[in-house]
């Protein structure tokens, strides 16, 4: 993949306008305010398994109007009886397309110390990975392949407006649980896991840091017009059948836009992108880093396309969160 989006330099500088609905916050408190209603009790079991050194539940937790969602949570054994009673929690949110799959392919952050809950995505895991395990139960109008476009017609139906609402509450329910101290919470996840991470952080308060890797869904106009690869080019077929459409769809699209959420985060951040990524351009990454209202670094990848820097990068991210911690 050839470098075709700006300098390093002039990535470093750039902060787009981007379109923000006058009723954005208010949206979303609407949005939160209605499944918060539901309890935030996650239902637990604990799962017989081969990982000798790791507790693991499966998790059913409350989503966006009270939809069950489902998790996996895990928790390092404590043979020698040195961990404290509550330990700080990672919240990871998953790649586009993929589901939970199953706990022994998530076992960095456990086994790093941390209590870790890895969040199913509604209604994906079916193209690639292990599978998923959570339905979304809502339909929609007239949409494209995949998840992008669909309910775009209106903010209240679109698809990320329950995605986004299920990441909050994932947070909500880790917080109730016994072994995890609520005062140190980080999320992350890579591509569409990053943008999600992105949102929750926004969304939700007293945050200990958020990790998005190469994230998605920021800085929609520029990315839809830019990349020519999935999961943007669904929502560019779309309009490419519904001409008339294009107005709205950029509407409904701004009330999810990671830049806007951006300017709401509170927390630190560590982001990572890879500059020669053609699944999200690195100006759209840089958008949202750089509108960040709280300290933001940023791991470049120069020759790196959307893996980013994957192993090399946890390392990285361990580190960094744990002078999080460390204060």
């Amino acid at each position: 993949m050839p470098r075709l989006d700006m300098p390093l330099p002039e990535l470093t500088q750039y902060r787009p306008a981007v379109s923000e609905p006058a009723d954005f916050d208010a949206f979303w408190q609407r949005t939160l305010a209605e499944s918060r209603l539901h309890p935030d009790e996650p239902r637990l079991t604990r799962v017989d398994s081969p990982l000798s050194e790791v507790e693991v539940y499966d998790v059913t937790f409350n989503g966006f109007a009270g939809d069950p969602v489902k998790a996996w949570f895990m928790l390092p054994v404590d043979r020698a009886g040195f961990l404290p009673a509550r330990l700080p929690a990672v919240v990871e949110y998953n790649g586009y397309g993929g589901g939970r799959g199953f706990p022994h392919e998530h076992l960095g952050w456990v086994a790093s110390g941390y209590a870790y809950l890895f969040m199913d995505t509604r209604g994906q895991g079916s193209g690639w990975g292990s599978g998923g395990d959570t339905a979304d139960p809502h339909g929609s109008g007239p949409a494209g392949s995949g998840f992008m476009t669909r309910g775009i017609q209106s903010p209240d139906d679109y698809y990320y407006r329950r995605v986004f609402t299920d990441a909050v509450r994932a947070i909500d329910a880790v917080r109730t649980l016994d072994r995890v101290d609520p005062e140190r919470v980080t999320v992350c996840g890579g591509s569409q896991g990053g943008g999600i991470a992105i949102a929750a952080a926004a969304l939700s308060t007293g945050l200990v840091a958020a990790m998005p890797e190469v994230p998605f869904l920021c800085h929609f106009e520029r990315a839809v017009g830019m990349t020519g690869n999935d999961p943007y080019q669904e929502v560019v077929r779309y309009l490419a059948v519904h001409r008339d459409e294009v107005e709205q769809t950029f509407a409904t699209l701004s009330y999810f836009d990671g830049v806007n959420f951006a300017k709401r985060a509170t927390a630190p951040a560590l982001f990572s992108v890879g500059l020669l990524d053609p699944v999200c351009p690195p100006s759209t990454v840089f958008a949202a880093h750089n509108h960040w209202a709280a300290d933001a670094d940023i791991e470049v990848y120069p020759f790196n396309e959307h893996e980013g820097g994957q192993g090399h990068h946890f390392v990285r991210q361990a580190a960094w969160l744990a002078r999080q911690l460390a204060g």
